[in-house]
């Protein structure tokens, strides 16, 4: 799915980004003027996961400052927001009917972190939890004095944001492995079930994990990019950068499994009965790992950190994305005014997320992460490769990528653009349409009423695009032929760019 998917879409959108430094609107002009409704579908998908992605950060930065407490306090049951189901990990294994026990983690997280308990669902979200309003607060802090100058202070950022999780996630390897149970749980992640091979939503969940990990689509790849030297070499970022990529998800593989089998073999579990999906598994399951280690305290410092910094590095793109967009498509009141343009754009951000600072706020982050970009960036990302791919063509698409690094894409990139991508992202969201199925929880069924209302969330994004050739149609003169024929008509980019030789445009990201 990497090979034949994700990288040429990965090299696409780089290669498109650098030849005409556009982000995701104004881009749309050289391709297909009439799809620039993508770039506005793009720009609001990326507003949706701010608005919950973020909050996911501030957990991380709820969980940091109670690690600097002398005793953590997910490590016991005598607090005041245990319940008399709380038992502690070592006595689990003991339990002749471990039905209905928790682990002080878990209450922890859902009782004093987000106080589910005090919230019946989307119905009643509860009161504000003012330490994570705090919390999340603090991230968009830390956002916006990254990205307020550009690319100049995001570079500088991401020096810190990018490596720092390397130097942790080495750390916790090697207190990983060493411990008990370790190497079942490495057997375990190593070992393959061939015979999974033959179920249709292995293939799925492989390529979905690549599309969302390498990230075409959000608008990211196109906005960094178009900062770069116009004769960088892309092919080979491509190559390297997505390499890196899956590589690092292999190596964290193996700090996750390693501690998923020493808590095995402390709760007398079999692995595929300790792990969780999605937040349980950062904010219940590893935590209840480190509280069971010797110098806990340092351990639960050094993981937060590392969740934070790539939580940050993620929140950057996405943000980046939308201000690259705006301040490209409307430079003349956004370009010169981008400091207080990305101040504006966080704080409507914040407060939009405020409501999944609530009590019951996990239902709203479970619910946005579904039907924010869940299906809807499929299908956006369906039409981009359309557009590049057989619309302006890949003969027109290899032409541009000879300008920047000196050759023609070779056979396989050409075949993958004309016959490959477009039917792997098809695929993709036609089974995901196909498999759909109403959003629940372990314990909580979402009413009807919410569902509908993220399918409008979903469509909200997608009528951009036909609403923006409605637009474009109507104000386009001449005959209706005419209008169509303009429609479609790419701009030439010899008419529109001047190369700008300031640093800002100087920069290679």
């Amino acid at each position: 799915m990497l090979v034949f998917g994700g990288l040429p879409l990965f090299y696409m959108e780089l290669a498109l980004g650098q030849y005409y430094r556009s982000g995701c609107i104004s881009v749309w002009r050289h391709i297909c003027p009439a799809l620039k409704g993508l770039g506005y579908a793009i720009c609001i998908i990326d507003l949706y996961v701010g608005m919950h992605y973020n909050t996911i950060i501030g957990w991380a930065v709820y969980y940091l400052v109670e690690s600097f407490q002398p005793i953590l306090p997910w490590l016991s049951c005598d607090n005041e927001w245990n319940t008399d189901n709380c038992t502690l990990i070592k006595d689990i294994a003991n339990l002749t009917d471990s039905e209905g026990a928790t682990s002080p983690a878990r209450e922890f997280y859902e009782r004093k972190v987000l106080e589910m308990h005090l919230s019946d669902g989307v119905d009643n979200l509860g009161t504000m939890r003012w330490p994570l309003v705090l919390s999340v607060l603090v991230v968009f802090v830390l956002v916006y004095f990254s990205l307020w100058k550009g690319v100049r202070s995001t570079g500088k950022a991401v020096w810190i944001t990018a490596l720092a999780p390397y130097f942790v996630l080495f750390i916790l390897l090697g207190r990983g492995v060493t411990l008990p149970g370790a190497s079942d749980g490495i057997y375990y992640y190593l070992t393959p079930q061939w015979e999974k091979l033959k179920t249709p939503k292995v293939w799925i969940d492989a390529a979905t994990q690549i599309f969302f990990s390498l990230g075409p689509g959000f608008g990211t790849l196109l906005a960094l990019s178009s900062y770069n030297k116009f004769h960088n070499n892309c092919y080979r970022d491509a190559i390297i950068t997505s390499s890196i990529n899956c590589l690092t998800s292999f190596l964290a593989g193996f700090v996750i499994f390693s501690v998923l089998g020493y808590m095995a073999k402390v709760q007398n579990k079999s692995i595929d009965k300790v792990g969780l999906e999605g937040p349980g598994l950062v904010f219940i399951v590893y935590p209840e790992a480190i509280a069971t280690m010797p110098g806990s305290n340092f351990w639960s410092i050094i993981f937060f950190l590392m969740l934070i910094t790539l939580g940050l590095d993620s929140t950057f793109g996405g943000l980046e994305a939308i201000i690259t967009a705006f301040c490209d498509e409307y430079p003349t009141l956004l370009s010169r005014n981008r400091e207080v343009f990305v101040g504006l754009l966080l704080v409507v951000v914040f407060l939009l997320s405020l409501p999944t600072c609530t009590q019951g706020g996990m239902y709203l982050v479970n619910f946005l992460n579904i039907y924010g970009p869940g299906i809807s960036i499929l299908f956006v990302v369906f039409v981009e490769a359309v557009a590049v791919c057989w619309l302006y063509g890949v003969d027109r698409f290899s032409s541009d990528v000879e300008k920047m690094i000196g050759h023609r894409p070779n056979l396989f990139w050409r075949t993958c653009w004309n016959y490959i991508t477009p039917w792997f992202i098809l695929f993709i969201f036609v089974f995901s349409i196909i498999t759909y199925e109403d959003l629940r929880t372990e314990d909580y069924i979402y009413p009807k009423w919410s569902i509908h209302i993220g399918w409008m969330m979903t469509m909200s994004s997608l009528m951009c695009i036909p609403l923006y050739m409605v637009y474009m149609f109507i104000k386009t003169p001449g005959s209706w032929q005419e209008r169509i024929a303009k429609m479609i008509k790419p701009v030439d980019p010899a008419d529109m760019i001047v190369y700008s030789t300031t640093p800002n445009y100087g920069t290679s990201v």
